[in-house]
This record gives structure tokens, sequence and C-alpha cells, in this order.
């Protein structure tokens, strides 16, 4: 049986996650939200192996930090954008 997750981590990797999503949201720069988004990612993979879910951590990890985020990385690739305007 499992102990418990430690609270004080995983309060703090659940803020990192928010407060990187929140980022990614307001910031000016696509390819720096782009790297917001997956880093937050792969904070919130980091909470959900915190609290014992490997197989959900495994998946926020690959799709969320991983597939989305070369899926945006191509879409600003594609559309010729600076990464400097967004609309």
């Amino acid at each position: 049986m499992p102990v418990a997750a430690d609270p004080v981590l995983l309060g703090a990797a659940l803020a990192v996650a928010v407060g990187l999503y929140a980022a990614s949201l307001l910031l000016r720069n696509l390819l720096h939200a782009v790297i917001a988004f997956a880093v937050g990612s792969a904070s919130l993979a980091a909470a959900f192996g915190l609290l014992f879910a490997p197989f959900a951590a495994v998946l926020e990890l690959t799709v969320g930090a991983g597939l989305v985020a070369v899926l945006f990385l191509a879409a600003i690739t594609l559309t010729g954008e600076g990464g400097d305007q967004v609309a």
C-alpha cells in the first residue's frame, strides 16, 4: 500500500502547472506560450506521479507535453508567423 503523497510537493507541482498554463494564455510570443504549456503539462504529470497514478502521469507527459506541444510548434512553423504576433 503506497504512503500518502507529500502535500507540499503536490501543492508546489500544481501551483507551477496552473501558473504556467496561465502564462501560456497571457504570453504574446507564441513560441514562449508553447514552451510554457509544455512545461506546465510536465508539471501536471509530476503531480499525477506524486498521487501514485503512473498511467495518468505517462499519458499526460506523452500527450500533453509531447504531442500537443509538437503540433503547436509545427502549426506556428507552417503558418509562417514570426511568433511575435497574436491575433
